[in-house]
């Protein structure tokens, strides 16, 4: 079973947990921007980074959306996704607030698919039902060829490891 850390206490993953070597799987989650279906995963022909936070509302969740918004405009052919669990509207109103145009920002709140398919919902903790703080590349073939599951929630990832497994 993967654990990550919420202020040093370790809390357990939910899910089915995806490692470098598997098939990413096919996941839709839903576009910030209209509310319109977007699969995440899978052979797609491009490489895909897929950044999960647990809530655009936090303040590192935040910084780490501004900071992947500002990486991903030097990405040649590289889908790159935020996925959260918080509602669409909000994730809208924050991509409108801080001019995120690089990144297409999602929600998983429906069913919490992705968060279940990838092994990255928090459970027996107070985040209980929200997600970890992660990233996965996936390359052109489906194939994840790098994955980080932030080791504590309230720490922002390494920017320079995830963007290099892309280019």
């Amino acid at each position: 079973m993967a654990t990550t850390k919420f202020k040093g206490t370790d809390v357990e993953l939910i899910g089915t947990e995806v490692n470098v070597g598997d098939k990413a799987p096919s996941v839709t989650v839903v576009n910030s921007d209209g509310l319109g279906d977007v699969v995440v995963g899978g052979a797609t022909g491009k490489k895909q980074l897929i950044i999960v936070v647990p809530s655009l509302d936090t303040g590192v969740c935040a910084t780490e959306t501004r900071n992947f918004n500002a990486k991903a405009a030097d990405l040649n052919d590289v889908t790159t996704t935020i996925v959260s669990l918080d509602l669409p509207f909000a994730a809208g109103r924050f991509c409108s607030a801080e001019g995120i145009t690089n990144l297409t920002v999602t929600s998983d709140f429906r069913n919490k698919d992705f968060a279940n398919a990838y092994g990255v919902l928090l459970g027996g903790s107070v985040l209980a039902g929200v997600t970890c703080r992660a990233i996965f590349a996936v390359n052109e073939e489906g194939t994840v060829t790098y994955k980080e599951i932030v080791p504590e929630i309230t720490e922002e990832p390494n920017y320079d490891a995830a963007l290099s497994a892309v280019k």
